[in-house]
């Protein structure tokens, strides 16, 4: 069975976040197969169902300014910046194709992004009791998912060329005593975030033993319309 995976660009965090839960209550019908989204977000603050507000620390004039939105969203976790220059990875999967262990899900995210990170000579691991992925103690990755009948929909954002001054303005994640890092930090350049996509594209088929399949833009939206008039 093919997962297909498409990238659909730059987007505002509602419009990505409508589009998952199409795909989500799709999948849940049977209806459309694995899917794996790659986006990149305008500059927003998401918080997840257990996060404290407090861990946001802008104000509302720097929100505006800084043209900045904030969305509390049906995630585990707690708060985390997305941006232009981070991949934002959505697996739309129906768990029970693989195995219904949540715990397995989360480590198997982790370790396609480790993977994906060798590919580039960068050795990242994980942090005992923290969920993400960490290069020289600060953090690369971060990961929050939402489950439901072993559907998966969320998923990780992958720190590439992203600006890490957005981070200094929450407590990312809830965890005051380790920073962030990028792909461009510690690399010292730029990366070509279609090198990064088909790293953990290729990953993705290691860690999940499904092959992907690339999908554009188009075709998906076209599926999703399709499907939809069908379920109604």
């Amino acid at each position: 069975m093919n997962v297909a995976v498409t990238n659909i660009g730059r987007t505002g965090y509602a419009d990505a976040w409508e589009l998952q839960r199409k795909l989500f209550d799709l999948r849940h019908f049977g209806m459309i197969g694995d899917v794996l989204l790659f986006t990149e977000h305008e500059h927003v603050y998401t918080l997840g169902k257990g996060a404290d507000q407090n861990h946001l620390l802008a104000t509302d004039e720097e929100l505006t300014r800084g043209g900045t939105e904030v969305f509390r969203i049906d995630r585990g976790g707690d708060i985390t910046y997305h941006g232009p220059g981070q991949i934002v990875g959505y697996p739309i999967l129906d768990l029970s194709q693989y195995k219904t262990d949540l715990h397995w899900y989360l480590r198997s995210l982790e370790e396609m992004i480790i993977l994906a990170l060798e590919e580039f000579d960068i050795e990242a691991g994980r942090e005992e009791g923290i969920t993400g992925v960490w290069v020289r103690g600060e953090k690369i990755a971060a990961i929050g998912v939402k489950v439901s009948r072993w559907v998966t929909m969320h998923g990780f954002a992958l720190n590439v060329n992203t600006d890490l001054e957005r981070y200094g303005r929450i407590i990312p994640c809830g965890i005051f005593h380790k920073g962030v890092t990028s792909m461009a930090k510690v690399l010292g350049r730029e990366i070509d975030l279609k090198d990064v996509h088909q790293c953990l594209a290729y990953a993705f088929t290691a860690v999940f033993g499904r092959p992907v399949v690339s999908v554009s833009n188009e075709e998906l939206l076209r599926t999703v319309e399709e499907r939809s008039l069908e379920k109604v």
